[in-house]
This record gives structure tokens, C-alpha cells and sequence, in this order.
């Protein structure tokens, strides 16, 4: 067919790879999961699960090849703490992993909702297991948020996604302490009119190094008349100077057509927050919530990625 477009990204045949009848606690539904390979070469996940009150938090599942066999862990591993950090109230959310060599500790950026909004909040962990948490860094209303793995200039950078209504764009701020952030710059605006990332778009996963520059997978939200279409696009952003776009793709390469990804709590949903690259230094295993109700996988090629963006910019 020549109106077929090129497939990026390839949907497990087995999708979706995990649910809330994996879980082993009663759960509503599991979604959202930050993504890193383990030393041993084990792929962790830690999962967005939503409670059956309604609200979330984060829980850990391996597997040793990164597709089945996940073992998950037998009681929530980030419970939200409102005690000692009123801003998690109402639950955490949507994690994006970065292991940061520097520090020797994987870097975990998430969303903390209370009553004023949602907030970015910052933890750090060496083994999944115990968290030192630094709290809110950007506050409400402010999402989307990934650090990159080592410092610009001598900065810590973290790309994030605060609201101005009624539009929302990508930003980065820069930190010299990981806990007082300023120099703030926009990335990338969201579009105007009737594109299919107007007015809203965001991060997903953690961005990709290449020699080119930093590969972004963002999503793109459209409004229609039945509801929100979450669609994932691409773009290419300095090394050296992440806030410079030099490269974005007019079209999607991926959006909702499969059932779970159509139906479930919030429909017409595929959402990022994870990946890992296979040993070939090219081969990426995206991790994403489908309908806000479960996991799935797709694979592609970082390649193949750049290759579109020469032709689709």
C-alpha cells in the first residue's frame, strides 16, 4: 500500500507484558514505568500503580530479559510519604530513571500531586530499595521531568514540563546542587492550531544520547471532540546545549490503535517513561503505559529514528 506509513516502533506480539492480574496485591491498574538495565543485566521497572483508593505509587518489577518472567515486588517499593513531604498527598506518579555515573546512583524524577497540583519531585537510589528523597524542585504545575545523566557547563540539567494555560511546552533549568534549579530556558513550544501536538506536549522517556545529539521521544496531546489522543513524536537537541532544537518531526511514529491501548481507564493513551538500548548500542525496548490500565513493549531502532528525522523534519 503506498498510504502506509513507516513503523518505527514494533508492538510484542504478547502485549500487553504486564497488568493488574500480575500484581500480587490488589491493585487498579498498573501503567507508566521508568525503565534501566541492572548491572547484572537485569531490566527493572518501576511501575506507576494506581490504588484502588485512586491514588499511586511506585513498585518495582525484574526481568531477566527485559520481556516476561517479571518478578515484581511483594509490597509497594516508593510508598507516597505526606507526612515528611506534604506534596505527596495525593500520591506519585510517572517516573523517569537515569543513572547518573557521577553520583554512582540512579537518579529518579517523578511526579508528586497534592491539593495545589502536580509537582516534579527528586529521588536517588543505588539499589531500588531505599530512597533518598530531596522533595519538590519544581512546583506546581510542572511534570514531564527527566535529569540528564551528567553535567552541561558544570550544571545538573533537567528538562520538565510546567503549564502556562492553556498551553504547555518543554523546558530546562539547570542546577549546580540538584535542589535549587534556575537558568530556565524553553525547549521546544507545542504547536498552534489543529496539529496533533498542539497546545500540550511533553517528555516521555529520558532523552537519548547520540553522537548527533540528544534523541527526545515527546508525546503530543490532541484535544477532539471525543477526548485526548496521546501521540509520540521526535526530536534532536544540542549536546552541549540541550535548549537548542535542531531537528523535530512534523508527523507522529506512534499513537493508540491496538484494544488496551484504545480502551481502559483513560483511552487513546500510549505514554513512555521507560527504555532500554540491547547490546548492539542500537536496538531500544520502549516501555509504555497503554490506556492508563497496563504495560506494553515496543521495539525500534535508534538508527532508523534518526534516519526519519533527516527525512521528516
Amino acid at each position: 500500500m503506498k498510504n502506509q506509513n513507516p513503523e518505527l516502533f514494533h508492538r510484542y506480539e504478547k502485549n500487553p507484558i504486564l497488568s493488574s492480574e500480575n500484581w500480587p496485591y490488589p491493585i487498579n491498574s498498573v501503567f507508566n514505568a521508568g525503565a534501566t538495565l541492572m548491572p547484572d543485566g537485569t531490566t527493572l521497572l518501576l511501575c506507576r500503580v494506581e490504588d484502588r483508593r485512586g491514588l499511586s505509587h511506585l513498585c518495582a518489577a525484574r526481568s531477566a530479559n527485559g520481556v516476561d518472567g517479571w518478578q515484581i515486588d511483594p509490597k509497594p517499593t516508593l510508598l507516597p510519604d505526606p507526612d515528611n513531604f506534604t506534596e505527596e498527598l495525593w500520591g506519585i506518579e510517572d517516573p523517569r530513571i537515569t543513572f547518573v555515573p557521577e553520583l554512582k546512583k540512579y537518579a529518579v524524577a517523578y511526579t508528586a500531586f497534592t491539593r495545589d497540583g502536580p509537582g516534579v519531585a527528586l529521588a536517588f537510589t543505588e539499589d531500588f530499595k531505599s530512597f533518598e528523597r530531596y522533595g519538590v524542585i519544581m512546583p506546581p504545575e510542572d511534570k514531564d521531568a527527566a535529569l540528564l545523566p551528567y553535567k552541561i557547563d558544570g550544571h545538573w540539567a533537567l528538562i520538565h514540563r510546567p503549564v502556562s494555560a492553556p498551553r504547555a511546552h518543554m523546558w530546562i533549568s539547570y542546577s549546580s546542587d540538584l535542589r535549587h534549579w534556575g537558568s530556565h530556558k524553553l525547549m521546544m513550544e507545542a504547536r498552534k492550531g489543529a496539529w496533533w501536538d498542539a497546545n500540550k506536549i511533553g517528555l516521555s522517556p529520558p532523552p537519548i544520547e547520540t553522537p548527533e545529539g540528544w534523541l527526545v521521544i515527546y508525546h503530543g496531546v490532541k484535544q477532539s471532540c471525543s477526548g485526548c489522543i496521546y501521540r509520540l513524536g521526535l526530536a534532536l537537541f544540542d549536546l552541549k546545549k540541550p535548549e537548542i532544537c535542531l531537528k523535530r518531526g512534523t508527523e507522529w511514529i506512534f499513537s493508540p490503535v491496538e484494544s488496551y491501548e484504545k480502551h481502559g481507564d483513560v483511552g487513546d493513551v500510549v505514554f513512555p517513561c521507560g527504555y532500554t538500548i540491547g547490546k548492539d548500542g542500537d536496538t531500544i525496548n520502549i516501555y509504555y503505559g497503554a490506556a492508563d490500565t497496563c504495560i506494553a513493549l515496543a521495539r525500534g531502532s535508534i538508527k532508523a529514528m534518526l534516519k526519519w528525522l533527516e527525512i521528516c523534519k
